[in-house]
């Protein structure tokens, strides 16, 4: 019997990717804006990338209307120039990933998505190269919102959909290594358990009270009974 929804996010917290995605957004801005406006420099942890998008070339002075007008344009090309060039060599997965997620997938209570600031396709690619795509059969993207607390229910309406549960309050965990998956996590009063594998220290992640806090996800028992409690 399902007993948990667990919601992973991507970047920093099952993965890292080399400077090639940064280099690729600016690529796909230039090509379609004439400028990557502030990209080269931007803070991307936690971010949604549609977000980025606007963040960045609003940076430098272009009015929000011109921005959405090419939008799609700049997300298609990102996404196209992403898929084109990403190798599996500029993925590495982070300490005790594909353990962790061969031990959740073989259990009949859990049940695994994403909930990532990352589009869809650029996030599946991501997980497709080393091989742990096929672990999430749904979750909640960029594409769905502007802000990372639009995505837990848009998840949990999924889940409904696949599972024919509602996962409610303390049944959902959030996964990720920024202070934007703590926060998020709360918006259906749901748990968060965070991962000091990205750019947020410990002390960082600590400050915003997640339910749980790891160095690494490499002590799989560990964070497995973590994601039980009740």
């Amino acid at each position: 019997m399902l007993k948990k929804l667990v919601l992973f996010d991507i970047d920093g917290t099952l993965l890292k990717v080399g400077n090639i995605n940064r280099r690729i957004l600016m690529d796909a801005l230039v090509e379609i804006y004439g400028t990557e406006g502030s990209a080269a420099t931007h803070d991307f942890s936690g971010r949604m990338d549609s977000t980025i998008i606007y963040d960045v070339l609003g940076d430098t002075g272009i009015a929000r209307e011109k921005i959405e007008e090419k939008f799609e344009a700049a997300k298609q090309s990102y996404i196209r120039r992403f898929r084109k060039e990403t190798q599996k060599s500029d993925i590495t997965l982070l300490s005790g990933v594909p353990e962790l997620l061969r031990n959740l997938a073989g259990r009949a209570d859990i049940l695994l998505g994403l909930l990532t600031g990352n589009f869809e396709a650029s996030g599946r690619h991501k997980l497709h190269l080393p091989g742990i795509d096929h672990y999430f059969s749904f979750g909640a993207f960029a594409d769905d919102g502007m802000h990372r607390n639009d995505l837990p229910p848009v998840a949990v309406e999924r889940a409904y959909r696949i599972t024919g549960r509602r996962f409610t309050g303390s049944e959902i965990v959030i996964i990720g290594d920024t202070v934007h998956d703590i926060t998020c996590a709360r918006v259906l009063n749901g748990r968060s358990i965070a991962v000091a594998t990205g750019n947020f220290s410990i002390n960082d992640l600590r400050k915003h009270n997640p339910s749980e806090l790891f160095e690494n996800l490499s002590r799989t028992e560990y964070v497995i009974h973590s994601i039980l409690k009740p």
